[in-house]
């Protein structure tokens, strides 16, 4: 790799990478494994900087090289192990959003409970901002499966702030998801 290249694609790793961290631990759950994650992207884009630069898109082309990583990564038997970790501190809200550590680890609780599909729709399209025509992009599909599953995403989201959770957490915790989820519905309408 040029002098050049390399420079650039250190630059925008250094400018990106917080919010590729903060789309990686939503997509995974774990912030020891976003960091794999984005380590692993980092690599794949070093490696391929001038095809990454060449395209039209490079976030988009980005996005989809971190879910294609994280894809490959579910795959393996590894994977299925359950560790516990607390999230970071700015993990799961945008730069612009105020919310506190409660409403995040909320907010990544819910998320964890949708299918992998609704829960990557709905990184990608409302904590990494991309239009539905870019999630499409990223993910392989067509637009009208991001939308399809941007719905049932949202769906069970609005279902959960309804009924509460049954599932034995404190009161607190249940408020503080309920809080997190209106927000997150918000800002889809």
């Amino acid at each position: 790799m040029r002098a050049d290249d390399e420079r650039e694609c250190v630059d925008y790793l250094r400018a990106n990478l917080p919010r590729l961290h903060r789309t990686a631990y939503l997509l995974c759950g774990d912030a020891h494994l976003a960091d794999d994650l984005v380590q692993s992207t980092a690599v794949a884009l070093y490696l391929h900087w001038r095809r990454v630069r060449a395209a039209d898109n490079v976030d988009g082309y980005v996005h989809r090289v971190l879910v294609r990583k994280h894809l490959d990564a579910k795959r393996l038997a590894w994977s299925r192990v359950v560790l516990t970790a607390s999230p970071p501190d700015g993990a799961a809200g945008g730069p612009e959003q105020e919310s506190t550590v409660e409403d995040r680890d909320a907010m990544a609780g819910a998320l964890a409970r949708l299918p992998v599909g609704q829960r990557t729709v709905l990184v990608l399209r409302f904590y990494a901002d991309l239009s539905v025509e870019d999630t499409a992009a990223v993910l392989g599909c067509s637009v009208g499966n991001v939308k399809s599953q941007a719905s049932r995403g949202l769906a069970a989201l609005r279902q959960f702030v309804e009924q509460g959770d049954d599932d034995g957490v404190a009161a607190s915790r249940t408020t503080a998801v309920r809080v997190a989820a209106a927000r997150a519905l918000e800002q889809a309408r």
